[in-house]
């Protein structure tokens, strides 16, 4: 496969990715908003999904409806909703030959849907979690359009490697955020909607109930989200399954560089398996989580540097 092709599967689906989580945040967050009786602040879903203007974010980060729209449509925020379907629409068109032809249609929908003036008007004028909901659809579409009929090849492998990184980094952000909240503000520890709100934008409350009997407690959570192999979301997960995915392509021809990615991969992945929630807080639970998506990261730049060189 063409090293260009490879860094377009692999990219649409890491903007696939992030526009999930970025909508399944926003959704979340806004019913909080909702319901709190405080004062409510976006500021740390905007740290977590904003690479935009920091005077433009200053002066929405109270508003709920300034600050979805901002996340959605802005197009002067390299991370919002348009701008990540439209790059992934972008790369999945120069890679037709290579993905299922309904896997085209459901992307191009997707950006056709983003566009639509009425889910402006939802979010400005109506209500917000109709627009959300309709561009999660989309996602659900698109992710079991590819699970149903894409070929279990090395396009798929790809778009599998560019999911399972971005949602690790994802999760491990997150969890970064709200921790972080906590030292500044201990009462949130014991504050049982914040951690309803932190599972329900990984979609992980279900499984947090059937698993922990005890209520909501930050060491669970953290247990959760980092460490349980059940969990869709969780680090352990995403980068088992980087390193699955990885291993379907060895090949011959590029082994020196297979195995130097390889082993990075299984040295992350024996990191994380090898952690407990003691051990990630005697190490400093933001130390541990800043080496782990540095190491993330790592991947990332050993997959561009080794597999989409001038791509």
């Amino acid at each position: 496969m063409l090293s260009r092709v490879a860094s377009s599967l692999y990219w649409l689906s890491r903007y696939v990715e992030r526009s999930d989580g970025i909508l399944r945040m926003l959704k979340i967050n806004y019913a909080s908003s909702q319901d709190t009786i405080q004062e409510f602040t976006w500021t740390p879903v905007i740290r977590i999904s904003s690479g935009g203007d920091e005077a433009e974010i200053s002066s929405i980060k109270n508003d709920s409806r300034s600050v979805i729209e901002y996340l959605l449509f802005n197009r002067d925020n390299p991370n919002s909703v348009i701008n990540m379907i439209t790059l992934a629409r972008e790369n999945a068109r120069s890679v037709q030959e290579h993905i299922a032809k309904d896997l085209w249609q459901c992307l191009n929908e997707y950006y056709h849907t983003v566009k639509d003036p009425k889910l402006l008007w939802y979010v400005q004028k109506d209500d917000p979690v109709t627009a959300l909901d309709i561009l999660i659809k989309q996602v659900m579409l698109y992710y079991g359009t590819a699970g149903s009929i894409m070929e279990r090849g090395e396009s798929r492998s790809f778009m599998s490697i560019g999911k399972y990184l971005e949602r690790s980094i994802q999760s491990i952000d997150i969890l970064d955020i709200k921790f972080i909240s906590i030292s500044n503000n201990p009462d949130l520890l014991t504050d049982t909607s914040y951690w309803q709100h932190l599972l329900l934008s990984l979609g992980g409350y279900e499984l947090y109930l059937k698993t922990y009997r005890k209520g909501f407690e930050a060491e669970n959570v953290l247990e959760l989200v980092m460490l349980n192999n059940d969990f869709p979301r969780s680090a352990k997960y995403s980068v088992n399954n980087i390193h699955r995915y990885f291993e379907r392509l060895k090949s011959d021809k590029n082994i020196e560089h297979y195995n130097k990615l390889s082993f990075n991969i299984g040295r992350l992945n024996s990191t994380i398996t090898y952690s407990s929630v003691n051990s990630m807080k005697a190490e400093g639970l933001h130390s541990y989580l800043v080496k782990i998506r540095s190491e993330l990261y790592g991947i990332g730049n050993l997959l561009n540097e080794y597999y989409f060189a001038n791509a």
